[in-house]
């Protein structure tokens, strides 16, 4: 497969280009189970015999899986470049303290996902002053709740816009993984700054994002794919290691406002998420 193939399916993967946009009247629209249910069929017939990996997003609080592709965990993401830093409205998984369901949303990959199940005072729940990321799906605000995906691949790159970055000519087929933590939104200047978890440095000859929470539980690390409403109905062909945090930390919003002004990955928003992967063919059994 040329790189040329593999960036277009990269941007798909990653949800730059693959949400077409809805006018203000659809926006807060919710479809029907049916169509959700319609898309989980769609998806299970076009994999059905195709060879396709296991899938994410999942329910990283089952186990259960007969996906029969197997690979190799990628290796720790301290020996992996940091390539890419991306963030979704609501967590595409679900499990640990993001368990409750967002809704069908729109059909296509906005206001559905999994929320923070925990609660939140009235002062952290203040309005901003100012839009925070706001694009044609809307604005974020105090108590979304956001997953956070730190994209490293095995391959020689530099942090850089969308999966694209995260392979180069020398190496068409990179591991990848995904290190993953859910936030909640909160308008407190004590929270976390979005800037520093998301700083990154040269470190024994990675890039590194030098500020991942550490205090958020053991990571569920399971074999899955690259995600994003694009593989809705469709597989997704790359081979990804995950590993999921339980625990939700609470980040300062106006510093998420700050960075999506301006950062290294050219992101501006939040991107939507695919449909919770639930048939076991489609799963990697979690040991």
């Amino acid at each position: 497969m040329n790189k040329k193939l593999l960036l277009t399916i990269a941007t798909l993967s990653l949800s730059t280009n693959a949400i077409a946009k809805d006018n203000l009247s659809e926006h807060h629209a919710t479809v029907a189970d049916s169509v959700v249910a319609e898309q989980r069929a769609n998806l299970a017939t076009s994999t059905k015999g195709e060879g396709f990996g296991p899938q994410s997003p999942r329910d990283v609080n089952s186990l259960v899986g007969t996906n029969p592709i197997q690979f190799s965990q990628a290796p720790s993401f301290t020996k992996m470049n940091l390539c890419n830093i991306h963030f979704h409205k609501n967590a595409e998984h679900s499990g640990g303290e993001f368990t409750t369901y967002a809704g069908n949303g729109d059909g296509k990959g906005f206001q559905s996902g999994f929320k923070y199940s925990g609660k939140l005072n009235k002062a952290e729940l203040t309005p901003t002053k100012n839009a925070i990321c706001p694009s044609e799906h809307g604005a974020l605000t105090a108590g979304d709740t956001i997953e956070v995906h730190y994209v490293h691949s095995s391959a020689q790159v530099v942090p850089g816009p969308t999966l694209g970055a995260c392979l180069n000519d020398a190496i068409n087929n990179p591991q990848l993984r995904v290190e993953t933590q859910v936030f909640v939104l909160v308008n407190d200047n004590k929270a976390l700054d979005f800037t520093a978890l998301t700083a990154s440095e040269i470190k024994q000859g990675f890039h590194q994002a030098v500020n991942i929470p550490n205090n958020t539980g053991d990571a569920i690390q399971y074999n899955g794919s690259t995600t994003g409403p694009g593989y809705n109905e469709i597989g997704s062909p790359f081979q990804v290691s995950w590993s999921v945090r339980p625990k939700v930390a609470k980040v300062n919003i106006n510093t998420v406002g700050k960075w999506c002004e301006g950062n290294v990955f050219k992101e501006d928003h939040a991107h939507g998420v695919r449909n919770l992967v639930t048939n076991p063919a489609l799963l990697s059994p979690i040991k």
